[in-house]
Protein backbone atom coordinates (compact mmCIF):
# COMPACT_ATOMS: atom_id res chain seq x y z
CA UNK A 1 0.00 0.00 0.00
CA UNK A 2 0.78 3.37 -0.84
CA UNK A 3 1.04 6.67 1.09
CA UNK A 4 -1.56 9.03 0.95
CA UNK A 5 -0.49 13.04 1.52
CA UNK A 6 -2.66 15.92 1.27
CA UNK A 7 -2.04 19.41 1.53
CA UNK A 8 -4.23 22.35 2.89
CA UNK A 9 -4.66 26.21 3.23
CA UNK A 10 -6.52 29.17 2.64
CA UNK A 11 -6.45 30.31 -0.69
CA UNK A 12 -2.41 31.72 -2.18
CA UNK A 13 -0.82 29.55 0.82
CA UNK A 14 1.73 27.49 -1.69
CA UNK A 15 0.13 24.55 -1.63
CA UNK A 16 0.38 23.51 -5.24
CA UNK A 17 3.88 25.12 -5.27
CA UNK A 18 5.12 23.29 -2.44
CA UNK A 19 3.51 19.67 -3.54
CA UNK A 20 5.62 20.60 -7.30
CA UNK A 21 8.49 20.64 -5.01
CA UNK A 22 7.93 17.69 -2.81
CA UNK A 23 7.17 15.82 -5.81
CA UNK A 24 10.24 16.46 -7.66
CA UNK A 25 11.74 15.27 -4.25
CA UNK A 26 10.87 12.21 -3.61
CA UNK A 27 10.93 11.71 -7.11
CA UNK A 28 14.42 12.35 -6.71
CA UNK A 29 14.75 9.84 -4.18
CA UNK A 30 13.58 6.77 -6.36
CA UNK A 31 9.36 7.03 -5.09
CA UNK A 32 7.09 6.61 -7.53
CA UNK A 33 4.54 9.80 -7.00
CA UNK A 34 1.09 10.65 -8.39
CA UNK A 35 0.40 14.07 -8.30
CA UNK A 36 -3.18 15.34 -8.11
CA UNK A 37 -5.80 17.87 -7.23
CA UNK A 38 -9.41 18.31 -5.53
CA UNK A 39 -11.68 19.42 -7.05
CA UNK A 40 -10.59 17.66 -10.17
CA UNK A 41 -7.64 15.02 -10.81
CA UNK A 42 -9.77 13.25 -13.64
CA UNK A 43 -11.69 13.96 -16.17
CA UNK A 44 -15.32 13.50 -15.04
CA UNK A 45 -14.23 15.99 -11.45
CA UNK A 46 -12.16 18.53 -13.54
CA UNK A 47 -16.11 19.77 -14.71
CA UNK A 48 -17.22 20.19 -11.22
CA UNK A 49 -14.17 21.81 -10.68
CA UNK A 50 -15.05 24.08 -13.55
CA UNK A 51 -18.40 24.89 -12.51
CA UNK A 52 -17.23 24.73 -8.64
CA UNK A 53 -14.71 28.17 -8.93
CA UNK A 54 -16.26 30.08 -11.79
CA UNK A 55 -16.89 33.39 -9.96
CA UNK A 56 -19.91 33.26 -12.49
CA UNK A 57 -21.32 30.91 -10.35
CA UNK A 58 -21.34 32.80 -7.37
CA UNK A 59 -25.31 32.02 -7.17
CA UNK A 60 -24.53 28.98 -6.30
CA UNK A 61 -26.65 27.32 -3.24
CA UNK A 62 -23.56 25.98 -0.32
CA UNK A 63 -25.92 22.97 -0.60
CA UNK A 64 -25.22 22.37 -4.22
CA UNK A 65 -21.54 23.54 -3.35
CA UNK A 66 -20.92 20.50 -1.13
CA UNK A 67 -22.88 17.78 -2.99
CA UNK A 68 -20.75 18.94 -6.34
CA UNK A 69 -17.33 18.54 -4.29
CA UNK A 70 -19.20 15.13 -2.57
CA UNK A 71 -19.61 13.81 -6.00
CA UNK A 72 -16.23 15.12 -7.79
CA UNK A 73 -13.90 13.31 -4.51
CA UNK A 74 -16.20 10.11 -5.36
CA UNK A 75 -14.44 9.90 -8.52
CA UNK A 76 -11.44 11.31 -7.86
CA UNK A 77 -10.75 8.62 -5.19
CA UNK A 78 -12.33 5.61 -7.32
CA UNK A 79 -10.46 6.56 -10.37
CA UNK A 80 -7.15 8.04 -9.20
CA UNK A 81 -6.25 7.98 -5.50
CA UNK A 82 -7.24 4.04 -4.70
CA UNK A 83 -5.85 2.75 -7.66
CA UNK A 84 -2.28 4.28 -7.40
CA UNK A 85 -2.56 3.92 -3.71
CA UNK A 86 -2.73 -0.13 -4.44
CA UNK A 87 0.29 -0.03 -6.55
CA UNK A 88 2.03 1.21 -3.43
CA UNK A 89 2.88 4.88 -5.00
CA UNK A 90 2.96 8.06 -3.25
CA UNK A 91 -0.17 9.96 -3.71
CA UNK A 92 0.13 14.02 -3.28
CA UNK A 93 -3.01 15.53 -2.75
CA UNK A 94 -3.51 19.44 -3.31
CA UNK A 95 -6.63 19.36 -1.16
CA UNK A 96 -8.97 16.52 0.03
CA UNK A 97 -11.74 16.39 2.67
CA UNK A 98 -10.56 18.79 5.32
CA UNK A 99 -11.05 21.71 2.74
CA UNK A 100 -14.63 20.45 3.06
CA UNK A 101 -14.75 20.74 6.72
CA UNK A 102 -13.18 23.66 6.43
CA UNK A 103 -14.78 25.95 3.61
CA UNK A 104 -18.07 24.23 3.84
CA UNK A 105 -18.16 23.54 7.25
CA UNK A 106 -16.58 26.38 9.17
CA UNK A 107 -16.92 28.97 6.21
CA UNK A 108 -19.89 28.35 4.93
CA UNK A 109 -21.91 27.13 8.18
CA UNK A 110 -23.10 23.79 6.88
CA UNK A 111 -24.00 21.12 9.38
CA UNK A 112 -21.16 19.10 10.25
CA UNK A 113 -22.23 15.87 10.33
CA UNK A 114 -23.41 15.88 7.00
CA UNK A 115 -20.10 17.02 5.82
CA UNK A 116 -18.72 13.96 8.04
CA UNK A 117 -21.18 11.79 6.34
CA UNK A 118 -20.22 12.77 2.92
CA UNK A 119 -16.96 12.72 3.28
CA UNK A 120 -16.70 8.96 3.98
CA UNK A 121 -19.67 8.05 1.46
CA UNK A 122 -17.30 9.60 -1.02
CA UNK A 123 -14.16 8.29 -0.27
CA UNK A 124 -15.35 4.93 1.34
CA UNK A 125 -13.96 5.67 4.44
CA UNK A 126 -10.15 6.92 3.05
CA UNK A 127 -8.24 9.15 5.20
CA UNK A 128 -4.36 10.99 4.65
CA UNK A 129 -2.04 9.04 6.65
CA UNK A 130 0.07 12.43 6.65
CA UNK A 131 -1.54 15.88 6.21
CA UNK A 132 0.62 19.31 5.78
CA UNK A 133 -1.32 22.10 6.25
CA UNK A 134 0.79 25.35 5.40
CA UNK A 135 -0.81 28.55 7.26
CA UNK A 136 -0.73 31.93 6.24
CA UNK A 137 -2.50 35.26 7.64
CA UNK A 138 -5.46 35.57 5.00
CA UNK A 139 -4.57 39.09 3.72
CA UNK A 140 -1.27 37.71 2.42
CA UNK A 141 -2.82 34.50 0.97
CA UNK A 142 -5.38 36.51 -0.76
CA UNK A 143 -3.55 39.23 -2.10
CA UNK A 144 -0.99 36.59 -4.34
CA UNK A 145 -3.98 33.93 -4.68
CA UNK A 146 -5.30 37.01 -6.63
CA UNK A 147 -1.99 38.19 -8.63
CA UNK A 148 -1.69 34.63 -9.35
CA UNK A 149 -5.20 34.84 -10.90
CA UNK A 150 -4.10 38.20 -12.41
CA UNK A 151 -1.13 36.50 -14.24
CA UNK A 152 -2.52 33.86 -16.36
CA UNK A 153 -4.86 33.77 -19.08
CA UNK A 154 -7.72 31.54 -19.61
CA UNK A 155 -10.46 30.60 -17.18
CA UNK A 156 -10.66 32.83 -14.22
CA UNK A 157 -10.86 30.40 -11.00
CA UNK A 158 -11.60 33.39 -8.33
CA UNK A 159 -15.18 32.20 -7.33
CA UNK A 160 -13.52 31.77 -3.74
CA UNK A 161 -11.09 34.05 -3.71
CA UNK A 162 -13.59 36.91 -4.02
CA UNK A 163 -15.94 35.85 -1.02
CA UNK A 164 -14.64 38.12 1.86
CA UNK A 165 -12.23 38.10 3.99
CA UNK A 166 -14.29 37.28 7.35
CA UNK A 167 -14.97 34.10 5.07
CA UNK A 168 -10.98 33.45 4.87
CA UNK A 169 -11.10 33.81 7.92
CA UNK A 170 -13.05 31.38 9.62
CA UNK A 171 -11.80 29.07 7.02
CA UNK A 172 -8.18 29.75 8.36
CA UNK A 173 -9.74 28.99 11.79
CA UNK A 174 -11.27 25.99 10.66
CA UNK A 175 -8.30 24.69 9.36
CA UNK A 176 -5.83 25.50 12.62
CA UNK A 177 -8.86 23.37 14.65
CA UNK A 178 -8.41 20.66 12.86
CA UNK A 179 -4.87 20.72 13.17
CA UNK A 180 -4.92 20.66 16.72
CA UNK A 181 -8.11 18.28 17.27
CA UNK A 182 -5.50 15.72 14.76
CA UNK A 183 -1.88 16.13 15.87
CA UNK A 184 -0.75 12.90 14.69
CA UNK A 185 -1.93 13.79 11.13
CA UNK A 186 -1.33 17.47 10.81
CA UNK A 187 1.77 19.31 10.59
CA UNK A 188 1.36 23.06 10.36
CA UNK A 189 3.85 25.01 8.29
CA UNK A 190 4.13 28.59 7.68
CA UNK A 191 3.25 29.53 4.64
CA UNK A 192 3.92 32.77 4.58
CA UNK A 193 7.99 32.51 4.25
CA UNK A 194 9.89 32.50 1.30
CA UNK A 195 9.42 29.45 -1.00
CA UNK A 196 12.88 27.76 -0.12
CA UNK A 197 12.35 28.18 3.72
CA UNK A 198 8.51 26.59 3.21
CA UNK A 199 10.42 23.77 0.63
CA UNK A 200 12.76 22.80 3.16
CA UNK A 201 10.46 22.39 6.15
CA UNK A 202 7.93 20.48 3.88
CA UNK A 203 10.90 18.37 2.88
CA UNK A 204 11.68 17.11 6.33
CA UNK A 205 8.27 16.94 7.95
CA UNK A 206 7.38 14.30 4.92
CA UNK A 207 11.14 12.20 4.91
CA UNK A 208 10.60 12.07 9.13
CA UNK A 209 7.03 11.12 8.68
CA UNK A 210 8.23 8.46 5.38
CA UNK A 211 11.27 7.15 7.85
CA UNK A 212 8.58 6.28 10.97
CA UNK A 213 7.25 3.90 7.86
Amino acid sequence: MGRFITFEGVEGCGKTTQIKLLAQHLTERGETVVVTREPGGCPIADQARAILLDAANRAMTPTAELLLYAAARAQHVQEIVKPALAAGKIVLCDRFTDATIAYQGCGRGLDLATIAYLNELATGGLKPQLTLLLDCPVEVGLRRALDRINGRSGAREERFELESVLFHQKVRDGYLKLAENEPERFIVIDGSRQVQETEAAVAEAVMARLAEG
